[in-house]
């Protein structure tokens, strides 16, 4: 299914309260806490539900049905990303792009309360993204994107943070700056 239709997938759902706050709704099929394989150093990670690329050989394809997740609100989210002062931040899933205005709200929510970097993993290309509103909003809270399809055909286990070789990690704020890709690489502290 192409980027155009992956609206249809949008699940976000509003509660409107006496003073009109919206409250935001997230798919989530898992949160792990300190897993160091989503990105460097320890992490916690956001698995969302909700995914159309169904990609061959996906490592987490029970992720594909937005209705296998269960609904969490930011806030609720927030405190167990908070919980943990030491760890950052990684969305995956599923794909967050399909839940881009809840993932966008998230991310402004640990950017404004914490100092925590946010990574996150898409089947779509960062250029594709920058096509859509929504996204592109959610890409101005995110560090590095890890972009495109898992494509079993390019899998590679040496990859750092990957599957496959098609898939970039892209420094997104850069990118953003500069109106080009500019690829993340590692800070390993040689000098």
């Amino acid at each position: 299914m192409g980027i155009s239709s992956f609206f249809f997938y949008q699940h976000v759902v509003c509660f409107f309260y006496v003073l009109k706050r919206c409250v935001m709704e997230i798919s989530i099929l898992n949160i792990i806490e300190e897993t160091s394989v989503d990105g460097p150093g320890f992490r916690t990670a956001i698995y969302c539900a909700g995914c159309s690329h169904q990609c061959e050989g996906c490592h987490n394809p029970q992720s594909w049905n937005i209705n296998h997740g269960t609904m969490m609100t930011v806030d609720e989210i927030m405190k167990t990303i908070v919980s943990d002062p030491f760890a950052n931040v990684t969305f995956s899933g599923g794909d967050p792009m399909f839940q881009s205005e809840a993932f966008t709200e998230l991310a402004k929510a640990i950017k404004t309360q914490t100092k925590k970097d946010i990574w996150c993993y898409t089947g779509f290309v960062f250029e594709a993204l920058l096509t859509r509103p929504s996204c592109v909003e959610l890409l101005r809270w995110i560090d590095v994107l890890v972009d495109g399809r898992f494509i079993n055909a390019q899998r590679n286990t040496s990859l750092l943070f990957r599957g496959s070789e098609n898939q970039r990690l892209i420094n997104v704020q850069a990118s953003l700056k500069q109106n080009k890709v500019v690829l993340w690489t590692p800070d390993i502290g040689i000098e």
